[in-house]
């Protein structure tokens, strides 16, 4: 018999405890023989649940059992979590999390210990909660050099743009509705001001591409300064206003990634994507491109994508998964990057070669042009608003 235990019983944490109740016996089926959970470490009192035989308080008890195979770690943050982390694998236990913040900022650390220890650190529920994504891009994919990622990779600010543009309510109502439906945290910041998907994008930048993206070291733009105005020309116009986190592989051999809010053509069908869903398209030069698209978070999803990962790190115990990436990488910053941009407020339109939106307004599209063209541009003709578009 296999056995796990559980670091964080919140909303994570507890979800996949409820998977292993529901699905049980298609699990042992797959692995080939039962799993069991052996141990919940969390600071609450769980005497009261059903789960209080197998609660703990003391790290140290998953640590020195010999018998466990795998810890899931969903305490979040990347204090305690990093710390238990690093001693499980030393101690010679898989570890699986859905903790993005930890992945991103220490993901290379964590995958050497891994690889030194010949045990496995899995993460699919790091990014997109219970979407396959990951593991498609680092073997699906494996076949393909890849050129680009893009997507909705959070939920809460894909549900307020929604809002936004379907209800036609300004930020900060939308906001306030997401929190009374519990898809918004009481301090949003993480999530609104795009720090979140930054974490996102760069895990799926390291794991494309073999280098580190550290999230401090891009560009992120989040939408709590976007005007409902922008956003109506964006809709009459044809196209809708995401948050997307993007990676691109250029040229030269360089990097670049970032998050920023983008006016996406309906065509796209990233564009169609609404409410907590998210969307993440990847370009292959044979696939050409794919989109995996789902629910980015909440227990059970999230749960699910944890799950898958305690049976693969089960069913390579005696070969883990070769995944990790090295050396920083080269990155190209924002400016350097040319698409065209939306500006409003401008003037002398038909003087640049412009595509008018709203004449009213001032509402253009540019022809492709870098970040700090553009940014030059507004500036010059006195701009209130400045998106970038997908192309």
């Amino acid at each position: 018999m296999a056995s796990f235990a559980i670091m964080g019983f919140g909303t994570v944490g507890s979800g996949v405890a409820e998977v292993l109740r529901m699905n049980a016996d298609p699990i042992a089926e797959k692995l080939g023989e039962p799993l069991s959970l052996k141990y919940i470490l969390d600071v609450r009192d769980l005497s009261a649940t059903p789960y209080a035989d197998v609660a703990v308080k003391d790290f140290a008890v998953l640590e020195n059992d010999p018998a466990l195979d795998v810890v899931v770690e969903s305490i979040g943050g990347a204090k305690v979590a990093l710390e238990f982390t690093r001693r499980a694998l030393m101690a010679g236990k898989h570890v699986v999390t859905s903790n993005k913040e930890l992945v991103a900022a220490h993901g290379k650390e964590l995958l050497a210990i891994a690889r030194e220890k010949n045990v496995n650190y899995l993460f699919e529920a790091s990014v997109g909660g219970g979407i396959p994504v990951l593991r498609p891009l680092f073997q699906c994919l494996a076949g393909n050099r890849i050129e680009e990622i893009v997507g909705i990779l959070n939920g809460t600010t894909n549900y307020i743009l929604t809002r936004m543009v379907k209800g036609g309510i300004p930020f900060d109502e939308a906001l306030k509705e997401a929190q009374a439906k519990g898809y918004a945290e009481q301090n949003p910041a993480a999530d609104v001001e795009g720090l979140d998907a930054g974490r996102k994008i760069c895990i799926l930048s390291d794991l494309a591409w073999g280098k580190e993206v550290l999230p401090e070291k891009i560009t992120t733009q989040g939408i709590s300064g976007l005007d409902l105005k922008d956003v109506a020309i964006a809709s009459a116009a044809g196209y809708r206003v995401k948050l997307l986190g993007r990676a691109l592989k250029l040229a030269d051999g360089r990097q670049a990634a970032y998050v920023a809010p983008h006016l996406v053509p309906e065509s796209c069908p990233v564009a169609g994507v609404d409410d907590v869903f998210n969307a993440i398209m990847i370009r292959g030069n044979a696939v050409g491109d794919v989109m995996f698209y789902g629910r980015g978070a909440g227990d059970l999803p999230t749960a699910s994508a944890v799950m898958g990962d305690i049976i693969d790190a089960l069913q390579h115990r005696s070969k883990r998964r070769d995944l990790g990436w090295s050396e920083s990488a080269e990155l190209a910053g924002l400016d350097e990057l040319s698409m065209p941009w939306y500006l409003r407020g401008g003037s002398a339109l038909t003087a640049i070669g412009c595509k008018v939106l709203s004449e009213s307004d001032g509402a253009f599209l540019t022809g492709s042009m870098s970040a700090k063209e553009a940014k030059a541009l507004a500036e010059k003709l006195g701009a209130a608003a400045l998106l970038p578009v997908l192309q």
